[in-house]
């Protein structure tokens, strides 16, 4: 029988573990000292509510599917039909390739073919490597078509220290403004965190924050590296998700939406662009012929 996600690469150093799948080559499970960190599936399963899914050419949500790029007009499927909106790209099922493998390290590489709504031709390669620094996640996209296309990143790791919800795990986040949403959940508008429920900038616990939104303004270390901190306060350990300068936006949730996770684990999303930026415009990549973006993300775990 093959498994829905597809065949199952795994990668290891040291305590650490990993499972990459071949359907949309995203993380099925990530471990680092006998410890689960990932709010994955089970190999048996179909991938649910997003988990671990890489999102290409654009994250979160397309107001309608349509957009305008160099004076042509595009309507992608509804894939969110409930809402009327495209949602999370177009790689999430399509069948991945293991382009290099070793026992740290995996490439995984995709062609996204010209398609109704996205007539473009992208090469993607994404890098899986664990090291003592934890795993590191690199994204490659090149044009490989004769037009300019537009282009956004993004991933969907449930994050998890094992605690039965996340309401006493102590986060820290770094973004400086968040993004306002409407009933379809599209941007409408951002304000500054300063006074609100939304500032996690000094760490404090998660407790019944309905937190589901994206974040921008990231404040950032010396190193260029904007960091989601969450911290068990049981036994103190910490596990943290980091994303270097091409992912401006954090997309934060305690999963109120999805009865899977609903506050059992943590999504904290890398994305390059915010929700609808197809439309807006804000964000996005223009990739010319020939051209390449890359950006990398990761995540690390100390142990109490």
């Amino acid at each position: 029988m093959i498994p829905p996600s597809g065949e199952q690469f795994e990668i290891a150093w040291g305590d650490q573990r990993a499972v990459v799948v071949e359907v949309g080559g995203g993380l099925r499970s990530y471990s680092a000292g006998g410890r689960e960190l990932l709010d994955g599936y089970d190999v048996d399963e179909e991938c649910a509510s997003g988990r671990g899914q890489v999102l290409i050419p654009w994250p979160n949500r397309l107001q309608d599917g349509s957009y305008e790029f160099d004076g042509r007009s595009h309507q992608l499927p509804l894939t969110e039909p409930e809402n009327r909106n495209a949602i999370h790209g177009l790689v999430r099922w399509a069948t991945w390739t293991a382009a290099e493998r070793e026992r740290h390290r995996l490439a995984m590489e995709h062609v996204i073919h010209p398609q109704p709504g996205y007539p473009f031709s992208v090469a993607l390669r994404i890098e899986y490597e664990l090291s003592d620094g934890g795993l590191s996640v690199r994204t490659t996209a090149t044009n490989v078509g004769v037009d300019a296309c537009p282009y956004g990143c993004g991933a969907h790791p449930y994050l998890t220290l094992g605690t039965p919800t996340v309401d006493p795990v102590v986060l820290r986040a770094p973004g400086r403004r968040v993004l306002l949403s409407d009933e379809r959940d599209l941007p409408i508008g951002s304000e500054a965190v300063d006074g609100t429920e939304f500032d996690f900038r000094v760490p404090r616990p998660i407790g019944e924050t309905k937190l589901d939104n994206a974040f921008t303004d990231l404040e950032r270390e010396e190193d260029g590296l904007a960091r989601v901190v969450l911290l068990d306060p049981d036994d103190g350990a910490t596990l943290t998700l980091w994303v270097d300068e091409l992912y401006g936006y954090l997309m934060l949730s305690a999963g109120a939406s999805r009865p899977d996770v609903n506050r059992r684990s943590f999504a904290a999303e890398p994305m390059t662009c915010p929700p609808n930026a197809f439309r807006s415009g804000d964000a996005v990549i223009r990739l010319e012929p020939g051209a390449s973006a890359t950006g990398s993300w990761g995540r690390s775990f100390s142990p109490a």
